[in-house]
């Protein structure tokens, strides 16, 4: 779950966010503007409705900004991180063995400054490569249809989009609704610039979809992805064009398909060739 909480002093407040987490069962959550310098484990215990917890923040800047990871341990195992102002990188291993990266990213609303944090991402995606998943508020649209009555300017939209495609990242459909802001104080502002953004090999290993929940305690809703439990049938072999490109790309196939031999029907090796395919392409 990403969650721009809009401070956590109050206590009623992080008594319905540790009700949430604990009706919705997450293992990862990533809280944005905490408002809130010297985060304690015993105050973080009042959020997290689990026994077991580790965490990482980044301090607010007086009473703006404020950075907040927690996790379930048994679930997510840590192995490096890094953290700004602006972002936490959270690298390491998700359920037995999936080696993958979670990103806490808090953009700032002053769109001049936008630009040297998505630089910073791009710049630390060779230090951190195993697949990411980045969620947040962004601060940002990718497309005019995600604003109402709202101005802004097509270069901020264009640089965030490229970071998108720089970063290889899926933008998942939003289910339960169109805007994850709305202006408080007339209710005339709307935009969608939370969301979770995943490399596409995420959605090779979970059937994900992004849910946007009601807002309650903020002005942003709490935007979530979950496993769709039900039975779609077999994962598609998906292709992607870029590998065409590649020097090796031929003689992998050529080598794949011919060492993986298969006894049965036509359409079981089919499957195990192209199983024993899609494992040789990551590599």
């Amino acid at each position: 779950m990403s969650w721009n909480v809009r401070g956590l002093s109050r206590s009623e407040k992080r008594s319905k966010i540790k009700n949430i987490l604990k009706e919705r069962g997450v293992d990862v959550v990533l809280i944005q503007e905490t408002k809130r310098r010297n985060l304690e484990e015993t105050f973080i215990k009042s959020i997290w409705p689990f026994d077991k917890m580790e965490y990482m923040g980044i301090d607010a800047d007086g009473s703006e900004g404020g950075l907040l990871c927690i996790w379930h341990p048994d679930r997510f195992k840590i192995v490096d991180c890094c953290g700004s102002i602006n972002f936490i990188i959270l690298s390491g291993t998700s359920g037995q063995s999936f080696e993958c990266s979670a990103v806490n990213v808090y953009a700032p609303n002053d769109v001049g400054k936008r630009r040297q944090p998505w630089e910073s991402l791009k710049n630390l995606k060779i230090s951190y490569p195993n697949p990411w998943c980045m969620g947040g508020d962004f601060n940002e649209i990718r497309f005019l249809s995600e604003m109402k009555g709202c101005s802004r300017r097509d270069r901020d939209m264009n640089d965030f989009n490229k970071l998108i495609n720089w970063l290889n990242l899926v933008d998942l459909p939003m289910k339960g609704r169109r805007f994850t802001w709305c202006n408080a104080q007339d209710g005339e502002r709307w935009s969608q610039i939370d969301r979770f953004l995943l490399e596409s090999i995420w959605l090779e290993q979970f059937s994900f979809k992004q849910l946007g929940l009601p807002r309650t305690i903020s002005d942003h809703c709490p935007v979530i992805i979950i496993e769709d439990e039900r039975n779609w049938g077999p994962k598609p072999f998906k292709f992607i064009n870029a590998w065409l490109l590649h020097p090796n790309f031929k003689s992998v196939v050529k080598r794949s398909w011919e060492e993986e031999v298969q006894l049965g029907w036509a359409g079981f090796r089919l499957m195990r060739k192209l199983a024993s395919l899609k494992v040789n392409l990551r590599r």
